[in-house]
């Protein structure tokens, strides 16, 4: 069957003008939901695909994932033993991309036959290449009646882990169900203009000029009404605009408002885990500031200084641990800090799919215990009259209002500050307001802003 004219053709994708049969991108997709489902990040395992490929592994990956779960317990409909790790990452890859007809990047019938030709062209996944062919063509029999004997599962429903799930249920009772949605849909495509370069009224003209469509979001932002590749988007290059999602782009503002040197000098910043270095370069987009911009790892550290070169900007960028604040502070305390913590990231599954399934239970508690290590190593860096914005992309009760009120338990010095709080996913697609949200589609995120009292008088 052909494919439908609304999705891409089997192969479409072109490279020095060798076209790129589905059969190879479903090759390289399989061998990253592998790697996933292995433990290792996708980020590695898309950087080991060929560069022709990349694009089009990371597009059927990513929607593999969002369905794994699905994917996972109708294979175990079709067989009660997984065949081999190839084989069967083979497998759950087309039953992730075909299950939904609506939803499917090609036609059920193409995905089949391509992935059967994948096998067979696979030297470890080829003696599987009847068993996988058995099973597609089984589901596309009996599809209707496979799919709801997978209903029951919440992991085949939600695709998430049964604990994330249960997790969620507790924690945001009311909207866990819009959350988990939220998760399996594609993210959108959010920039901020650079203030120091343009405005948004004049990138918007630009935009539209070259047929983008974008509405503003926040204070900065634009949101595209299709996702593009950056360098096809006016004034990237030139540093007028940076991709960074609505939610984030919260941060700076936060922390900036009302925010006053002391008499003598510039605002003086940390941003304690900067990489890549979004919110530091929005920072020094809004405010003339001397900003420390830490990363304990020092090749993401250098991803900091990329970013801000492309944007005019500069900082003094230091490869260090946050916590260990005798190898890196010169004894000056800052006026305000960025304590982007680090943290489960379940608030940008969307954009990360693979992390659903790399989590494991006790992480949550484990980077809790990093976050409040960096809030007592930090605190003490501020001046009184200085603030501290703590966030963290995760909606994870544990990783945000509740270090917070530990926090603040325990520091009679700090005074929480109005902020937003937990903000849920929200998704155009999710079909459910979530109350205090900011309007449009973003990311979850937890934002605490702590004020430093001065010491009373003796």
């Amino acid at each position: 069957m052909p494919a439908s004219p609304s999705r891409p053709p089997v192969t479409g994708e072109r490279e020095g003008g060798s076209s790129l049969p589905l059969w190879r991108q479903l090759q390289a997709a399989a061998r990253v939901v592998q790697a996933v489902r292995a433990g290792e990040s996708a980020t590695p395992a898309l950087a080991r695909v060929p560069t022709e490929l990349r694009p089009a592994a990371q597009a059927l990956s990513f929607h593999a994932l969002r369905q794994l779960g699905r994917a996972e317990a109708l294979r175990r409909q079709l067989a009660r033993r997984a065949p081999p790790g190839d084989a069967d990452a083979l497998l759950c890859t087309a039953l992730a991309l075909c299950w939904q007809e609506a939803e499917a990047p090609y036609e059920s019938f193409t995905l089949v036959d391509q992935a059967v030709e994948a096998a067979k062209r696979s030297p470890a996944a080829a003696p599987q290449s009847g068993f996988i062919n058995a099973c597609l063509r089984r589901f596309l029999r009996e599809r209707g009646a496979l799919v709801a004997a997978t209903d029951g599962d919440p992991v085949a429903l939600w695709n998430h882990p049964r604990w994330w799930i249960e997790r969620l249920r507790k924690d945001h009772p009311q909207h866990w169900r819009a959350i988990l949605r939220a998760g399996n849909s594609p993210p959108p495509m959010t920039l901020r203009v650079n203030v120091r370069r343009s405005s948004r009224p004049e990138v918007l003209r630009a935009w539209r000029s070259a047929g983008i469509e974008a509405s503003a979001v926040g204070e900065d932002g634009l949101l595209l009404a299709k996702p593009r590749p950056v360098h096809q988007i006016p004034g990237f290059r030139e540093g007028q605009v940076s991709v960074q999602d609505a939610a984030a782009q919260l941060a700076a503002p936060l922390l900036l408002e009302g925010l006053q040197p002391l008499p003598g000098g510039p605002l003086r910043l940390l941003d304690a885990c900067a990489a890549p270095g979004g919110k530091a370069a929005h920072l020094l987009e809004r405010a003339d500031a001397d900003l420390v911009a830490l990363e304990v790892d020092p090749q993401r550290a250098a991803r900091i200084a990329d970013t801000l070169q492309r944007l005019g900007l500069s900082a003094r960028i230091v490869a260090a641990d946050a916590a260990a604040v005798r190898d890196w502070w010169d004894g000056q305390p800052f006026d305000g800090i960025l304590l982007d913590a680090p943290c489960t990231a379940s608030g940008i599954v969307r954009r990360h799919p693979d992390v659903r399934w790399l989590r494991r239970p006790g992480d949550v508690a484990r980077l809790a215990a990093q976050q409040d290590r960096l809030l007592a190593a930090l605190w003490p860096l501020l001046r009184p009259g200085g603030r501290l914005l703590y966030c963290t992309c995760s909606v994870f009760r544990e990783e945000g209002e509740q270090r917070v009120q530990a926090f603040v338990a325990h520091n009679k010095a700090a005074a929480l500050l109005p902020a937003p709080g937990h903000l849920l996913p929200s998704s155009g697609g999710s079909g459910e307001a979530v109350r205090d949200n900011p309007e449009g589609d973003h990311d979850g995120f937890f934002y605490a802003l702590l004020e430093k009292r001065a010491a009373p008088a003796a």
